[in-house]
């Protein structure tokens, strides 16, 4: 098992006003078969968090788990202070939205209704029609979107990156406080891939969004994230600012390859190498201590 370092025990028996998610010792995967094993971490307001791993090191369940997507087998998760899985379905929903991969896209459906599907849980179950209010919500993603032209065209008609966006206009018409992404830029191009981020960024600053992404490019979850947190074999094996987390080090204890870490214009950003198979031995987890505790 990967102990808890100091810093985190203390997050977890102290929570702070703007942490909001937080796991504690959690563990959980599919049936009896365990996955993720006794991870403690936290997501501040406002922040953006990149999940990053090595193929089945567990960053998907993780972003289940954190979503409630999955009931964890031990342990458990706090949105806004409160245990996830004990709130009622709608009340998360108002806080928080995922987007999943792949996304299953409706038959029939225009982008707008689309993207008004995202005001359900602020919606009466007696009321058809959107409210002013929700009306307003859902022109504004599609706005935050770009997506306003493509209001009456068939969802199953959009490219890779248009399709993208407007299940991301679906997640911010809901106006949760917290989204969480599993790995968005699959299957789009570096464009498309670089656009999407772009806007993310934008909604976490300007509109203060916490953002939890699952990526595989580590070099992408450098650019845009305030932290990394890398797993191996299901166990949270670094959390940290990305100075701290894009090391050779632990490029090499991660993901299992020699890496020349560069400076370039867009920030520290990592350069393979050569794979290594070097056996990895390791007690703790590398936890920046000061982020850690913000």
């Amino acid at each position: 098992m990967c102990p808890v370092s100091p810093s985190e025990k203390e997050s977890s028996q102290n929570s702070q006003p703007d942490v909001q998610i937080e796991a504690q010792q959690l563990s959980g995967g599919y049936d009896d078969k365990r996955i993720i094993e006794a991870v403690n971490l936290t997501l501040h307001q406002g922040e953006w968090l990149s999940l990053v791993g090595a193929n089945g090191s567990g960053k998907s369940t993780l972003l289940r788990l954190l979503s409630r997507i999955l009931s964890p087998q031990v342990g458990t998760v706090l949105l806004n202070g409160r245990a996830i899985h004990t709130q009622p379905p709608l009340e998360v929903a108002k806080q928080m939205e995922i987007l999943p991969q792949p996304q299953v896209v409706p038959a029939g459906l225009s982008v707008q209704q689309l993207v008004s599907l995202g005001r359900t849980p602020h919606q009466a179950w007696w009321q058809w029609d959107l409210t002013s209010e929700s009306m307003e919500k859902v022109a504004q993603a599609l706005a935050w979107t770009q997506m306003e032209t493509y209001c009456d065209r068939p969802v199953t008609e959009l490219s890779g990156g248009e399709r993208q966006r407007a299940f991301l206009a679906l997640a911010l018409a809901q106006d949760p406080q917290v989204i969480l992404l599993d790995e968005p830029t699959t299957f789009l191009d570096i464009h498309y891939q670089l656009q999407l981020l772009e806007l993310l960024k934008q909604l976490n600053q300007k509109k203060r969004l916490s953002v939890i992404t699952v990526l595989h490019d580590v070099n992408l979850a450098a650019r845009y994230s305030d932290r990394i947190a890398c797993l191996r074999q299901g166990k949270l094996w670094a959390v940290g600012e990305i100075r701290a987390m894009l090391t050779p080090k632990i490029m090499q204890e991660v993901f299992e390859v020699n890496a020349a870490i560069l400076e370039t214009p867009v920030g520290l950003q990592n350069c393979p190498i050569a794979a290594t198979e070097t056996p990895i031995v390791k007690t703790e987890p590398e936890i920046e201590t000061a982020a850690s505790t913000l």
